[in-house]
Order: C-alpha cells, then sequence, then structure tokens
C-alpha cells in the first residue's frame, strides 16, 4: 500500500504545460497510490503547429490524455469546471505556459482559492505560481518559483526565496523541473499529515 492511498490530487492544465512537470508528479503520486484527476482548461492557443481537436499539449509536444499512460489506470481527466474542492486533498499547477492560460479561467482561479482556503495542499513549480498570485493565496508567505515570475509573485505580496522547495502552510512551491524529486517529495509529506 502506497502512502497516499484514499488521496486525491487534481493536476491542472492547460496548452503549453512544461512536460516533465505534469508527467513526473503524475506518475510519482499515483505510484503512491494518490488517484489522479487531470483538470483541463482548454482555452488558449494549441501549440505550433495548430490542428483543429489537437488535445491539450506540452511545450515539448507531449500531449495530455497520453497514448502511453491508459487513462483510468494512473489518472483520469476532467474539466477543471467540474471539479470540487470538496473532492480532493490537493492541487498541483506544473509550469510552462499552461499557468497564464490557467488564470484566465475563473474555475481554475476559484479552485485553486477555495483549496488554499480550505487548508488543502496547493503545490506551484516553475511559472505556476502565476495561479497563485490571480487566485490571490500567497500574500505574507514565502514562495518560489521560476526566477523571471519573481516580480510577479513580489508584487502579489510573497516573500521571495530562492531554493529548491518552499513550504509556507499548505501552499508548496518550486522553481524548476531540476527541483522535481523535492517537490514531490514535499507533497507526499503534506498530504500525510
Amino acid at each position: 500500500m502506497g502512502k497516499l492511498e484514499g488521496k486525491t490530487v487534481a493536476i491542472l492544465v492547460a496548452n503549453e504545460f512544461e512536460d516533465i512537470e505534469l508527467f513526473y508528479p503524475l506518475i510519482r503520486l499515483s505510484e503512491e497510490g494518490a488517484k489522479i484527476v487531470v483538470g483541463t482548461v482548454t482555452i488558449g492557443f494549441h501549440p505550433r503547429p495548430f490542428v483543429p481537436g489537437k488535445p491539450i499539449t506540452g511545450r515539448f509536444g507531449l500531449p495530455i490524455p497520453a497514448p502511453w499512460l491508459r487513462e483510468g489506470n494512473r489518472y483520469t481527466m476532467e474539466p477543471v469546471a467540474n471539479l470540487r474542492v470538496e473532492s480532493i486533498d490537493a492541487v498541483v499547477i506544473p509550469g510552462g505556459f499552461c499557468p497564464d492560460n490557467l488564470r484566465r479561467d475563473p474555475a481554475a482561479v476559484k479552485l485553486v482559492r477555495d483549496a488554499a482556503e480550505a487548508g488543502k495542499v496547493v503545490a506551484a513549480i516553475c511559472h505556476g505560481p502565476w495561479l497563485l498570485c490571480s487566485a490571490e493565496v500567497i500574500k505574507g508567505r514565502k514562495v518560489t518559483g521560476f526566477f523571471a515570475i519573481r516580480d510577479d509573485v513580489v508584487h502579489a505580496g510573497a516573500d521571495w526565496v530562492d531554493a529548491a522547495v518552499v513550504k509556507d502552510g499548505p501552499i508548496i512551491t518550486s522553481r524548476t523541473p531540476d527541483d522535481l524529486p523535492e517537490f514531490c517529495l514535499a507533497i507526499i509529506e503534506a498530504l500525510q499529515q
């Protein structure tokens, strides 16, 4: 039995997600027994080339649903608008440019705000804290992320920290794909408390 049996983790995605920042947590957290729900937002442009009906696609071209991972086995997919904070234990936000699309979606912003207010784990990596800024959940908290969004995080009222993983209350943040092992370990530990 894994450490996260009985836990549900929503990973939010839109086009231009950082491929490894979606699939590493999806596999690692499901390996520990967590039920993974990939919450999708379809606003914004598809990565090049644009093809009508193309699945949500990462910056490096990996699609979700992933043809090498059976949907229903390690994960299920659901529009973010259908997700309810009462049904999840954590929200994970990968980086890339998908957080810029996610924060344009009122349902994604509301889910993150509601999860943070309920004390649920809210974890964001790379550009993921952009969504935390829009959800207004980081004022007065210690936060990290990709260095290019430092000004946004500071202007949202957070204290910027340059570290592999920063945990402040239910908020967990990391900087880059290099930090994924520490990021996932912090999520696993937080969900066991």
